[in-house]
């Protein structure tokens, strides 16, 4: 059987954590930063778990992770 191939675009955005759980970078962090608040910079910094109904599907997609 041929080797299965990583989707590129779905390891740049998540990773796999050490008990198998996949993790994302929060999103609206990249530019028009002035009127955000403080605070919401702050929290948009830490990552978040995806949804267990969403686990799968990427986790397929990064076969090798």
């Amino acid at each position: 059987m041929p080797k299965m191939k990583t989707h590129k675009g779905v390891a740049k955005r998540f990773k796999k954590t050490g008990t198998g759980k996949v993790k994302h970078k929060q999103s609206g962090r990249s530019h028009l930063l002035t009127h955000k608040t403080r605070s919401r910079k702050r929290h948009l910094k830490a990552s978040g778990l995806v949804s267990k109904a969403d686990q799968q599907s990427i986790k397929r997609l990064l076969p090798y992770a």
